[in-house]
């Protein structure tokens, strides 16, 4: 039986990602922590089936395929007044009705973040060896490269160029500190002397693209940050750069990343590009200085259960009267992801 102090919760989410968010051992501390039904994930918040369930919610606990929280979910979850997101970003997520009500929003966004950073540093790591241009290279001629062909390798002292103090940017910077590396970082809303503190030197953005030899983009998708990325910066990287996106497409100016690696100028590590997915004549499928991959640096697979882990401990806070660790704000809205 539930216990009065129980908050009545029900899932919303593409069903696909609950055993994996949240397998036996967490649903066992979960169903401790708050009334809920394990065999009810809402998909559709207009089903008539999930209606008495939501007439009771006062919290729902959301992920990746989650309709859209406007004024009709208010309508349908009366009782609604916390919104325990197991997955990243709540920017598409959560609507102005539901700032507006006052209901409290939390985001395993950091949980999310370190599959995200520890991806970028294994590709850094990879991209400062060659790693992907002697694979090319050795799938073709079946030779090992002489010491002129790799004279220009390594990662002593590469200069990573890092955009963005994101949570994935902070995870990735705390990562890199243990590696040989000279680590730039463009943030505006970071001083010198909490770049440094970070492991990085600040830079303004033009410059670090002018000196890194590896760029990678942490920032997130605002209108200041549209296509910060274009033709006449991307021009501003050296000759034979990385460019890292784990970011987001939009970001990037891709017609002018195109011309580049068609060039072969630079290139690139894309976990994520406009429009997501490529149309499937993009040459960027196809070039040998081009790793694409799709969109597999976030939380895959087990990882999933450290997003579930966040929010059965947040559910758990909930009910103890303690504030949530991971609440969503929204006036930060304007410049997170």
């Amino acid at each position: 039986m539930p216990s009065a102090q129980q908050p009545r919760a029900v899932f919303a989410m593409d069903p696909v990602h609950l055993p994996l968010l949240f397998p036996p051992p967490l649903m066992a501390r979960l169903q401790k922590a708050a009334d809920i039904d394990a065999s009810l994930v809402v998909e559709d918040f207009t089903d008539p089936a999930a209606a008495p369930a939501l007439a009771r919610a006062e919290v729902l606990i959301t992920g990746w395929g989650c309709p859209h929280l406007d004024g009709d979910v208010l309508a349908a979850a009366p009782k609604l007044r916390t919104v325990l997101h197991a997955a990243g970003s709540v920017r598409s997520l959560v609507g102005e009705a539901l700032w507006q009500r006052g209901v409290t929003v939390s985001s395993a966004v950091t949980g999310n973040a370190l599959p995200v950073a520890e991806y970028t540093l294994a590709m850094i790591l990879l991209a400062g060896k060659d790693a992907f241009g002697h694979r090319e290279r050795f799938r073709h001629t079946h030779a090992y490269p002489s010491p002129a062909q790799t004279a220009a390798t390594g990662n002593l002292g590469r200069r990573v160029g890092v955009i963005g103090a994101s949570r994935v940017g902070r995870r990735l910077l705390e990562l890199l500190r243990q590696f040989d590396f000279t680590v730039f970082l463009y943030d505006p809303y970071v001083s010198a002397d909490e770049a440094k503190a970070l492991g990085a030197e600040s830079l303004p953005l033009d410059e670090l693209l002018r000196r890194s030899d590896i760029v990678s983009l942490h920032a997130p998708d605002i209108p200041e940050t549209q296509r910060m990325l274009n033709r006449e910066r991307l021009a501003l990287v050296r000759d034979g750069g990385v460019l890292i996106n784990t970011s987001r497409g939009a970001l990037v100016d891709h017609g002018a990343l195109t011309h580049e690696l068609l060039s072969g100028r630079l290139s690139a590590i894309l976990d994520v590009t406009e429009p997501e997915p490529l149309p499937a004549d993009s040459p960027l499928y196809r070039l040998p200085n081009v790793f694409l991959t799709p969109h597999i640096a976030g939380s895959l697979g087990n990882e999933l259960e450290r997003l579930g882990g966040i929010v059965v401990a947040e559910c758990e806070r909930l009910v103890a009267g303690l504030p949530l660790a991971h609440e969503v704000h929204h006036a930060d809205l304007a410049r997170v992801a």
